[in-house]
């Protein structure tokens, strides 16, 4: 009897705790919702398969190892597929976690990036090599074909017209590594998979990529329909873009694959070409004085150069007024080189407000004149004589003139480069967003989403990423590719665009990725 009234007891106690939590919520306003279950809709993730370059393979902080590749967006993708459907998903994971690379014992890529507040953002083999430590081994040698199919697709550095050449593998090691045979193509290896849903991104990213980090000093190809012509730092012609893309979306949907594909993003709103200013030459207002002093006097030699030439004094002083560049105490825009042509003989201008320094520039050289003038003690001599009412010799006048140190091209992109990669870049979404559109697949706008984290952050569970290096939490060390937790904001967006075309409900049901599951920064110590 006396346990019959205890479990009675219980029972209403239960029963009045429920009430007064009813009443509580009631109170303030607060309704609870039960989550539906999770449903794929029409989507099949049985055999899901990825293709496409660095950001597919969960290249981070400069390079490819374990931990990166874990939190690779098609890996954190293939755990909630799994959740929907999905099967088994491999990867063709490094050896270790030192970020290097390996071809017949000789090393062909770096170790990562790590980050210290003492030592800011260094290769881990020099922190190491700073404290005394040995560098642990690379033990990754791609000379070592791992001999099968692998459901990441993702080769680093791949362009578009890559996916489809035969034997890329001899010349890029990360696919080398993974191709089926010697011959094999990427699209090639992933199609043979028959996979059931599959994932294109950032293809187009690298065929714009390698002209931006080298400054421009490529081509642009537009109207070469050649590429076998390119150089590594070329520009894609938009119309070879457009065959390949096209062709690889027919190839893996040919059997009836599902998937999604992305847009590419503004490249140059990365922190590899926004973190550097092109304002930071700061200066007072002596220093300013000088420097206004100097170009004037760059001016007037010039102007006397080109009357020794025959040309008309009037059109030689307005040709050589361009170089009188004046400057005022606090920040002042860089000087950088450009084409000589007829209207800019010399060569150099300083940089408009819109153009962009590139993150490796050696900073300590903008310290010491690089992107304003290289004082030397000659210079100075002539500099006297012409404030002291001289003429100088012809050959004194080239060394003042010499003495402009511009930024070279290699660390900079001028405004016609800029151009060039938009141009590319949109032209190749419109054909990403036209095949999309025609095959029903799912489509990503990772060019919105890189904007809207240059400017105003994304905000995801709580935590808000932007596109800062080193402190926004989207963009890894490198300045280029993202972080764990930047590739756990991608597949989101991934799910969110499936939940639209296909039905499914990752994001209603509650099962997207929680961004504060992933790391923005990996420890040096990670082993």
């Amino acid at each position: 009897m006396n346990t019959k009234y205890i479990w009675l007891l219980v029972i209403l106690l239960s029963f009045t705790a429920c009430n007064e939590i009813e009443d509580v919520l009631e109170d303030n306003n607060i309704t609870t919702t039960e989550l539906p279950e999770l449903t794929a809709g029409s989507a099949n993730f049985s055999n899901y398969v990825s293709l496409g370059a660095s950001f597919t393979a969960g290249y981070t902080d400069g390079a490819v190892f374990i931990a990166g590749q874990e939190n690779s967006f098609p890996n954190i993708l293939s755990k909630h597929f799994a959740n929907a459907g999905g099967g088994a998903f491999t990867q063709p994971l490094m050896n270790d976690n030192t970020g290097g690379l390996l071809v017949g014992g000789i090393p062909v890529a770096a170790y990562r990036l790590v980050f210290t507040p003492e030592t800011s953002v260094i290769r881990l083999n020099d922190l190491l090599a700073g404290l005394g430590a040995p560098a642990p081994p690379i033990t990754t040698d791609a000379a070592n074909n791992l001999g099968s199919s692998f459901n990441n697709v993702g080769v680093p550095g791949a362009k578009s017209f890559h996916l489809t050449f035969p034997g890329y593998g001899s010349l890029n090691p990360y696919f080398g590594r993974m191709a089926s045979s010697p011959t094999a193509t990427m699209l090639g290896d992933a199609a043979s998979q028959n996979p059931t849903f599959f994932t294109l991104s950032e293809i187009g990213g690298n065929d714009v990529l390698a002209y931006a980090t080298s400054g421009g000093i490529g081509m642009d190809q537009t109207g070469n329909f050649n590429p076998a012509s390119y150089g590594s730092n070329d520009i894609t012609d938009p119309t070879v873009f457009g065959q390949v893309f096209t062709g690889i979306v027919d190839q893996l949907t040919a059997n009836g694959a599902q998937g999604v594909v992305a847009n590419v993003p503004y490249i140059t709103n990365l922190p590899y070409f926004t973190t550097v200013p092109n304002n930071a030459l700061e200066i007072d207002a002596t220093t300013a004085g000088q420097l206004t002093g100097f170009f004037q006097a760059v001016a007037g030699i010039f102007t006397q150069v080109l009357i020794s030439q025959m040309v008309p004094p009037a059109q030689a002083q307005a040709l050589a007024s361009q170089y009188a560049i004046p400057f005022s105490e606090g920040k002042n825009r860089w000087i950088i080189d450009v084409p000589v042509t007829p209207a800019n003989p010399l060569g150099f201008r300083q940089m408009t407000e819109d153009e962009l320094l590139l993150l490796p520039i050696d900073q300590g050289a903008l310290a010491q004149g690089y992107g304003s003038v290289a004082l030397s003690n000659e210079v100075l001599q002539v500099l006297g004589i012409l404030q002291a009412g001289g003429t100088p010799t012809p050959q004194q006048g080239a060394l003042v003139i010499g003495a402009v140190n511009g930024i070279d091209d290699v660390d900079a992109l001028d405004s016609d480069e800029l151009k060039s990669i938009k141009d590319a870049t949109d032209a190749y979404n419109m054909v990403i967003e036209s095949v999309a559109a025609s095959k029903g697949l799912a489509l990503v706008d990772f060019k919105g989403i890189l904007e809207q984290a240059s400017t105003t952050g994304i905000i995801s569970n709580g935590f808000t990423l932007n596109a800062d290096l080193v402190t926004g939490g989207l963009v890894s060390l490198d300045g280029i590719h993202l972080t764990a937790r930047g590739y756990s904001v991608m597949a989101n967006e991934i799910m969110k665009a499936i939940d639209i075309t296909y039905g499914s409900n990752f994001e209603a049901s509650g099962n997207l990725a929680n961004v504060g599951d992933y790391p923005t920064n990996y420890s040096p110590t990670l082993q």
